[in-house]
């Protein structure tokens, strides 16, 4: 293991930051045996914070509806193999009311920027869940909206706002996205969240096209300096449908390595070990939290459309993957040493 960049590894374990050159470096640098450490130095600093304690949250994907056209995406607008649907507000409160059954005390509403889901439904919506589960928290991950829209919500009773930056760099941004996409709006949605209170994620793919450690040394850097309470990363994977069908994805590896900076960075960070590190890898999950990670996310969602939700090819959706399934994934966790907890699961401050 090279001294130097195990000489940072450790500086950022005591210090939370290093320069940009320095985590450059780093993503350079990258060997097992220097993620092995990373790793080992991550899983302590988590456990000062939280335990083996791994918070469970229910994922419901409302809509595959999209405005937008991100290159990468399988449910881009222009994808006309995507076969679109939308949950009605009934059906959303069902999924809620099957996991809060199951235990899950946290719900993650996702979806594309669907211009059905107006402040008025999505209000009445949070209101009527939050009435009926007063102590649980509410994720939304629905993209860019403006400031206004966001303090509705906010004050409807959302808790969280998951909205992935994508990349820290303005020109890779731009290589990802249409040119009706701009990197300042997005980076203008998260200040606005925080700015409104939500508990905020951000959060990058690895491995996506015309990526470099420049790049996700950005991503590090952007992360340690706006400080998420939440951050979402996964390799990146492609979909068939889309400009990126036939790149190359991103791997297991780098991304847990990548995790453990994260939670190098921010010891109390929320970071879950996600469904795109789980479909890459077969122990994808349980890798991501002997990394750092503290958080999965099963899938609430109706059966019936779980499929259609293809942000990537073989997107897994059952399975320990599936919230119905959640004793296996209990089971997977206490395989390494780690146990599901019923609980909101909010960040230690």
């Amino acid at each position: 293991m090279n001294k130097e960049t195990a000489s940072l590894v450790q500086r950022l374990s005591c210090l939370h930051e290093l320069s940009e050159a320095e985590y450059r470096c780093l993503v350079d640098g990258f060997t097992p045996e220097l993620a092995e450490y990373a790793a080992s130095l991550a899983v302590k600093a988590r456990q000062a914070v939280y335990g083996n304690k791994v918070f469970i949250r229910g994922l419901i994907e409302i809509t595959n509806a999209c405005r937008n056209d991100c290159l990468y995406c399988g449910i881009r607008r222009s994808n006309r193999h995507c076969q679109r649907y939308r949950l009605s507000p009934q059906e959303i409160l069902q999924c809620c009311d099957e996991g809060y059954e199951l235990g899950f005390r946290t719900f993650v509403l996702q979806g594309g920027e669907d211009g059905f889901f107006t402040d008025d439904l999505l209000c009445e919506l949070l209101q009527g869940l939050k009435s009926r589960y007063p102590l649980c928290a509410v994720t939304l991950s629905l993209g860019e909206r403006p400031r206004e829209s966001y303090a509705r919500l906010r004050e409807a009773g959302a808790d969280r706002y998951l909205l992935r930056h994508e990349t820290a760099d303005r020109e890779h941004y731009a290589k990802l996205h249409p040119h009706s996409m701009r990197f300042e709006t997005r980076m203008r949605c998260l200040n606005d969240l925080k700015e409104l209170g939500y508990q905020v994620g951000c959060g990058f793919m690895v491995g996506s096209p015309h990526q470099t450690s420049a790049e996700l040394a950005k991503d590090l850097k952007f992360v340690e300096q706006f400080s998420p309470d939440m951050c979402g990363i996964g390799p990146f994977i492609p979909q068939a449908d889309t400009p990126f069908g036939r790149e190359k994805a991103g791997t297991a590896e780098l991304t847990c390595y990548l995790l453990s900076l994260l939670r190098l960075i921010k010891p109390n960070l929320l970071l879950p070990s996600t469904t795109a590190l789980g479909t890459i890898h077969p122990h994808g999950r349980e890798l991501g939290i002997l990394a750092g990670a503290n958080v999965v996310m099963p899938n609430l969602s109706p059966p019936s459309v779980r499929k259609k939700y293809a942000l990537y090819d073989n997107k897994l959706s059952d399975g320990s993957e599936s919230a119905q399934c959640k004793a296996e994934l209990v089971a997977r966790m206490a395989s390494i040493g780690y146990e599901i907890v019923t609980d909101r699961g909010d960040i230690q401050k």
